[in-house]
């Protein structure tokens, strides 16, 4: 797609414009969806007064930043998801070009993206929607050969390991605690995982999430933050996260 650092910069551009504009959809996702409000039905509007959303308001970033993180009409604060997602969004749909500036970019633009709106919703509210754990599966054994090059066996094969992987682990942590040590979707979304890396990287991507979560776990025990052995984490949000290093390994073997 690329003839030299030029066109590399300007792809790089787009894929970080494009992402900003898809994060600030990913935010409005999460947010409705999660209020029980419906997710294309609509124009955007002011969560406190209702005010409908100007072109200006909508700009991604700059649009809160100009705004101030307030409402111009009532003053409320609006809500940081929507700077944070769209920033997010905008990293990784120009790192992705950058990385790949080909096909298997967009691929990896895809999945990153996807990889976010899951970390939200489960950062605001403890789940994972099987809807869209389901797109990633799906989406991992279509476009995980060309973003990564991973053989479609290995990552048939990384699904049904990484599903069964941790509903065993549920399983067995609820017969010997008699409680819910991870959630349901979390099997889910490591199976869906284990579709786009396949199934020889999910072993250092289950230990860097669990090591991660400790950390967490720690930090809040210190810090007065409830029982660490009761705490409950965004295991799916670990996991996401822990995709980065992993990913990274896989693209500069």
């Amino acid at each position: 797609m690329t003839d030299g650092p030029l066109a590399l910069g300007w792809l790089a551009a787009w894929g970080a414009v494009i992402g900003a504009v898809i994060g600030s959809f990913l935010a409005t996702l999460v947010l409705r969806w999660i209020a029980g409000r419906s997710i294309v039905a609509g124009r955007s509007a002011c969560d406190g007064c209702a005010r409908p959303l100007t072109s200006y308001d909508l700009i991604p970033i700059m649009g809160y930043l100009i705004a101030r993180g307030r409402c111009r009409n009532c003053g409320g604060a609006i809500d940081p998801l929507h700077p944070l997602a769209e920033t997010c969004a905008a990293v990784i749909g120009g790192a992705a070009m950058v990385v790949r500036p080909d096909w298997g970019g967009i691929a990896l633009a895809l999945l990153g993206w996807q990889l976010l709106t899951l970390a939200m919703f489960d950062a605001r509210a403890l789940w994972l929607p099987h809807r869209l754990t389901a797109l990633l599966a799906l989406s991992g054994l279509a476009l995980g050969g060309i973003a990564l090059g991973v053989p479609l066996i290995d990552r048939l094969i990384g699904a049904a390991g990484g599903f069964l992987s941790l509903f065993a682990v549920a399983g067995a942590y609820r017969a010997l605690r008699g409680r819910e040590g991870l959630g349901g979707g979390d099997p889910r979304l490591f199976g869906a995982l284990g579709a786009w890396i396949g199934w020889a990287p999910l072993a250092p991507l289950l230990l860097c999430a669990a090591l991660a979560g400790l950390a967490v776990a720690a930090t809040r025990a210190l810090s007065g933050d409830g029982d660490w052995r009761t705490m409950r984490l965004p295991f799916g949000t670990l996991l996401a996260m822990a995709m980065l290093p992993v990913l990274g390994g896989m693209l500069w073997m």
